[in-house]
């Protein structure tokens, strides 16, 4: 299949026009994002993961954490609901409600407490955005992430852990970065979108996209701890809003690297999610 163009506004038009709202729905019309956060002092990354999915247009955002924990996120944010979830067999009971429509595992998670979930949640045939802790957690046997993912998941590495689950690929993505991605994607069954100035996103069917923040579209303010739990948020939500995970994953890009060319010079990862309302008044304001 031939690559998607470099994504500017224009080509993406159609689904930036789905992010409107309009005055006749409410709140669970937009769906229910739950991120999947650690414990005591390693909620920081879910926490701008939720704020993400809140701001892109989720209905109602969820952080999912041990008990221990609750007093902490509570502290620090107000519009997230808050839960306390032990194990993944707490996740499968939390499951059985359909409202809660799109996860997000990895964020300060914890290997072991990703390890638990990750079955579940990609079981459940929500979809689901797996990064970081979530990642590495089976850098030791990648297959077995693989085994639970399907066309409803997103996989957002970046270069190190795209090289720890696909360490055979990773010797080539410098000189044919499309080439390998769509073999990673076919491989894991899932959408897998590696981050970078240029990222790129392939479906397992073989569609491939470019988010190119390099040249006239450059935004290396990005390179900021937590920049990429903010993506994951922002797919996440888009997730939540019906979006497929491929469509997901490249309109969240594409909105991540505008929101961070929008703030510029500065810039920490908490100003992401503050530079989206701005951003998406200015997209509607230009028709898309």
């Amino acid at each position: 299949m031939t690559p998607e163009p470099m994504t500017p506004a224009s080509d993406l038009a159609p689904l930036i026009a789905q992010l409107a709202k309009r005055e006749d729905q409410h709140k669970y019309d937009h769906g229910h994002a739950v991120i999947l956060s650690g414990g005591p002092g390693e909620g920081g990354a879910a926490r701008l993961a939720a704020r993400g999915a809140l701001r892109i247009g989720a209905g109602l955002v969820t952080l999912a954490c041990p008990l221990p924990a609750l007093a902490e996120n509570a502290a620090r944010m107000d519009t997230v609901l808050l839960r306390p979830l032990h194990d993944s067999r707490a996740l499968a009971r939390m499951l059985e409600d359909r409202r809660y429509n799109a996860l997000c595992l990895g964020p300060g998670m914890g290997f072991e407490r990703a390890r638990d979930m990750v079955p579940v949640a990609l079981g459940s045939g929500r979809g689901v955005v797996v990064d970081a802790d979530a990642l590495s957690a089976h850098a030791a046997d990648p297959e077995a992430l693989f085994a639970h993912c399907g066309p409803h998941a997103v996989l957002t590495p970046h270069g190190g852990e795209f090289r720890r689950l696909f360490p055979d690929l990773a010797e080539r993505v410098a000189g044919n970065p499309e080439a390998v991605l769509r073999q990673a994607a076919a491989r894991a069954g899932a959408v897998v979108l590696l981050k970078g100035a240029r990222t790129v996103i392939a479906a397992p069917d073989g569609a491939l996209a470019v988010s190119d923040a390099t040249g006239p579209r450059a935004a290396p303010w990005l390179a900021t701890a937590g920049s990429g739990d903010v993506l994951s948020g922002i797919i996440t939500g888009l997730l939540a809003r019906g979006f497929t995970a491929f469509d997901a994953a490249r309109l969240g890009s594409f909105l991540h690297v505008e929101a961070a060319r929008a703030f510029g010079p500065g810039l920490i990862a908490s100003d992401l999610h503050e530079s989206l309302p701005q951003v998406l008044r200015n997209l509607a304001a230009n028709g898309g």
